[in-house]
């Protein structure tokens, strides 16, 4: 494809070919090589959108891309935001996706149908948005197939929530299709997506020169002065040169007196109602409809406009408008000729004529509920429980569809429609919890101050306080706020409320993990929650003291924890809760297999922000068992708790990511992804004692695997100081053993000997997996030379000889110690397994300080074996794995969410580097990459 001409934009050229690049680059065939631009950076984001002010040319430059599109033989897909469809679940995916809808029945049924009931075309009412997202994926890849696709849309900022939730997903995965995004918007729209997602174009005025050209092909008949009127007052917005220039060429009478004070909109809406005010009372009634309407359908607005006007009309009524340049129509169907034309006609219309328009729409809409309610709604500004309850029950019927933004506008709407205080406040807090749900943490603070005077139930009022920043995992650690909770929660338990009382006391008890608020503190959350009249071995019962008091609580939870096999039961939901608890009292396979359970069930179901959560904490779990394999997943915690803005999780997972390059030999003191952890712990005060702890341990490992002790213990003993801001009680045993071999060769060994005294106790007679095998660890590395011996001999006959990377360790330090008392031969041994299993786990920088300990003893030869699974990235490891279990693409790419066409294109790029040639081979070539399934 070549490179665009400016076509009739003046002043564009350069941008419009950046944009050609751009979509020759995404549109090119990797396997045939079609015009590819070899200068387009190929780690490029994959939608560019164009932000600038109304009337700059933004649209004018998509059409000249889509023509071009077209030209080069490219599939066009086009949506465009609107005022009035705001609020319409869908209604912009459905302008995008409605030309592909041919191919709706070769997608899987559960994709299908999620899509077809979005749109209130299938027979469930019920819709899955993953499903719906997965399916415009499929739909456009599969487009994509037969011609390069090109996706535009317009107005992006006034696209409904449910549609830029969907194509936001579908943007961020099309990678390596040939699919290409274009989006424009008065303003960047950040819930589209990050700068990994969109790069933004700046479309800016006019130059003086390209602006004096288009006014010359515009209106070459202008008089010199006019002509310096037009340009000074346009300042190089086009759409303003062309209509100040269109209203001086029609009459002297339709020229507004703009004051050049006035922002540019103001001056392009005062141009367009100076022209529709020479309009006859027929005419100017249609355009008032069509400016409210939001719709597409002739026939819906002259109708309506008869009941305004009261008086028949028709097609020849439109004429006017058409000619005058606000309006345009083909067949049945119209649009105005520019966004600034409806804003300025609702603008200047009369309240009362803007309610009668509404009212008329609701009238003739009868036939689309979802319309007609929401015009219905919007004829009236004051009380009308009729409404009101209508909304609401609307608002129920768009949360099954999966429109969670558009039931909390409906409520909201219900809330100001409302009559009785009481009511009002009802819909208000079912729409902080649907806002809660979508992780808009600032509207709920909003919505919460709203509520603070009005009048709610006990029960209510404990459900809002449980909302105060829960989604941050506590807006407050302070004694003071987490009593505030325990004290509700001991209410709804008086009043038999026990899920509210449970929400509480978990929210409470998460506070406390996050930042210790103090022993006193965690005793009432204790005593709270045993006096909720539930077994000790309920999971949310038992989540919550393992938050709350994981060390003094930990055996009891322990027990507890056996009872319940790793399906709970057949309960998916209740595994999510027992892994936390199991993980939290250090019981990391537990905690692993609840884990897994319950992220099999989010997953189908695509609840992507719980999904999120359950792989960040997996993640840990791995990594304290000694698995370093992002892909398993803390790669994926990190990209889901990005694309749900849940940065506390992101951030947990990019730790462990960070923690395995740095076993794996990819460490770097500045870590960009421990850096970005950083920051956020430093964000959210309340989640940086866990999140700092994580660095701090981090840090100390990497430090250690490039031999620099004295910085790693200085790293790792901030986790044991009560008053640092990285101190965590939970995470001290995981830095424990790793504290002890930096100690070692830095003489800080009674120190850190005080530390395992301090911590040990507070373990209980009982302790979990992670605690035991911490303490017999740093208690055996520390030893004197007489007890040494011994306690090495206990420590690997104890907790850690179920697990690899813990046993290897101790090996290791084993190995070591025996050399140090000239024991050479003996050390051998511990040292050989130690570096066999360390180079079996991919922990490349412990394999190399094994082999250096055993080449100190004489010993020669050994070579690290490059492992075939190295070359794969991420993504593709977990691609191999999922097809080496017998998935198909199409199972593979829903359970990864990416389309089936480029989970083929990485099989293809996976086979070479794993040196096989079928899907048959991919088992055996992972088989002997890890011990763990």
């Amino acid at each position: 494809m070549s490179s665009a001409p400016a076509g009739g934009l003046v002043g564009r050229r350069e941008l419009l070919d950046a944009l050609v690049r751009r979509l020759n680059a995404a549109s090119a065939d990797p396997a045939t090589d079609l015009g590819a631009d070899p200068g387009t950076d190929p780690g490029a984001a994959p939608v560019v959108g164009l932000v600038g002010g109304p009337g700059v040319g933004k649209s004018a430059l998509l059409g000249q891309l889509e023509g071009h599109a077209r030209a080069a033989g490219h599939t066009v897909l086009t949506a465009r935001g609107s005022h009035a469809e705001a609020h319409l679940p869908y209604a912009s995916l459905h302008q995008l996706v409605r030309p592909t809808l041919a191919r709706i029945d070769a997608l899987p049924v559960n994709q299908r149908e999620a899509l077809l009931s979005c749109f209130a075309m299938g027979a469930s009412i019920e819709v899955n948005p993953f499903f719906v997202s997965l399916a415009v994926l499929e739909l456009l890849v599969e487009t994509a197939a037969q011609a390069p696709v090109l996706v535009s849309l317009d107005d992006l900022g006034l696209m409904d929530q449910p549609s830029l939730e969907v194509l936001s997903f579908v943007a961020r995965r099309v990678e390596g299709e040939a699919v290409h995004f274009v989006c424009a918007s008065r303003a960047r729209v950040p819930d589209f997506g990050d700068d990994r997602t969109v790069t933004w174009m700046e479309v800016g005025v006019l130059d003086e020169t390209s602006a004096a050209a288009l006014l010359q092909a515009t209106a070459p008949e202008l008089a010199p002065g006019l002509r310096e009127r037009v340009l000074r007052q346009s300042v190089g917005n086009p759409l303003a040169l062309i209509e100040i220039a269109t209203a001086l060429r029609s009459g002297g009478d339709q020229w507004p007196e703009l004051d050049g004070d006035l922002p540019m909109t103001d001056r392009l809406e005062a141009t367009f109602v100076a022209r529709a005010d020479h309009l006859d009372p027929g005419t100017r009634a249609v355009l008032d409809v069509a400016a409210v309407d939001g719709g597409d359908t002739l026939h819906e607005v002259l109708a309506a406009a008869e009941l305004v006007h009261g008086a028949p009309l028709g097609r020849p009524d439109v004429q006017p408008a058409v000619e005058l340049g606000l309006i345009e129509v083909s067949g049945d169907r119209y649009r105005l000729t520019h966004p600034l034309i409806g804003s300025a006609l609702r603008h200047a219309m009369p309240l009362e004529t803007r309610h009668r328009a509404h009212e008329a729409l609701a009238t003739v809409l009868r036939s689309d509920p979802d319309r007609a309610l929401w015009h219905r709604a919007s004829s009236t500004s004051g009380p009308d429980e009729d409404v009101a309850a209508a909304l609401e029950r609307a608002a129920g019927d768009a949360r099954r569809r999966g429109a969670v933004a558009t039931a909390v506008a409906r409520l909201e709407r219900a809330a100001a429609l409302s009559h009785a205080g009481a009511d009002r406040a009802r819909r208000l807090l079912a729409a902080a919890e649907l806002e809660y749900e979508l992780g808009r943490y600032a509207r709920v603070e909003q919505i919460r101050t709203q509520l603070g005077a009005m009048p709610l139930s006990v029960s209510d009022r404990s459900r809002l306080t449980w909302l105060e920043g829960v989604f941050h995992d506590g807006s407050s650690s302070e004694p003071a706020e987490v009593r505030r909770l325990v004290a509700l929660a001991r209410r709804a338990t008086s009043e038999r409320e026990v899920d509210l009382a449970l929400q509480l006391l978990f929210g409470a008890g998460r506070r406390v993990w996050w930042r210790d608020p103090g022993e006193d503190v965690r005793r009432d959350i204790v005593r709270a929650v045993r006096a909720v009249p539930l077994p000790v071995d309920d999971p949310r019962v038992l989540a919550v003291l393992a938050l709350a008091d994981s060390l003094a609580s930990g055996p009891e939870v322990l027990s507890h924890l056996e009872g319940w096999p790793a399906d709970a039961r057949g309960r998916p939901d209740l595994a999510g809760l027992l892994g936390i608890a199991a993980f939290c009292v250090g019981d990391h396979e537990r905690a692993a297999a609840y884990l897994s359970t319950a992220a099999v069930e989010l997953r189908a179901h695509g609840r992507l922000s719980l999904l999120a959560e359950v792989l960040a904490i997996r993640a840990w779990a791995e990594v304290n068992l000694g698995i370093f394999d992002p892909s398993r997943s803390a790669d994926e915690a990190m990209r889901l708790g990005d694309e749900t803005g849940q940065a506390v999780w992101a951030g947990t997972a990019r730790i462990a990511v960070a923690l395995a390059d740095a076993v794996r030999g990819d460490w770097d003191p500045d870590h960009p992804l421990l850096a970005a952890a950083e920051r956020t712990a430093l964000l959210t005060p309340n989640a940086s004692s866990s999140l700092l702890a994580g660095v701090q341990l981090v840090r100390g490992i990497g430090e250690l695997g490039r031999t620099q002790p004295g910085q790693a213990y200085a790293a790792l003993r901030r986790t044991f100081v009560p008053t640092d801001p990285a101190f965590q009680q939970v995470q001290q045993f995981w830095a424990l053993g790793y504290l002890a071999d930096a100690a070692v060769p830095t003489g800080r060994r009674e120190d850190a000997s005080q530390v395992v005294d301090s911590i040990a106790g507070p373990a209980g007679p009982a302790p979990s997996p992670v605690s035991t095998v911490a303490v017999e660890y740093a208690r055996a590395v520390l030893a004197t030379e007489d007890d040494a011996e011994e306690l090495f001999g206990q420590a690997l006959g104890g907790a850690a000889r179920r697990y690899p990377w813990h046993l290897a360790r101790l090996q290791l330090a084993q190995g070591s110690w025996l050399r140090r008392q000239r024991r050479v031969v003996e050390s051998r041994d511990p040292l050989r397994a130690a570096r066999g299993t360390f180079t079996t786990l991919g922990a490349a920088v412990w394999a190399a300080r094994a082999d250096d300990e055993l080449r100190a003893t004489g010993e020669q030869g050994w070579r690290p074996q490059t492992r075939p699974r190295e070359q794969l990235s991420v993504q593709e490891t977990r691609i191999a794995e999922l097809a080496a279990m017998g998935l198909s693409n199409r199972d593979i790419g829903e359970r990864l969410f990416l389309s089936h066409r480029t989970v083929s294109s990485h099989l293809y790029r996976i086979f070479p580097k794993l040196g096989i040639t079928s899907r048959g081979q991919l088992s055996r070539a992972l088989a002997s990459e890890s011990p763990f399934v």
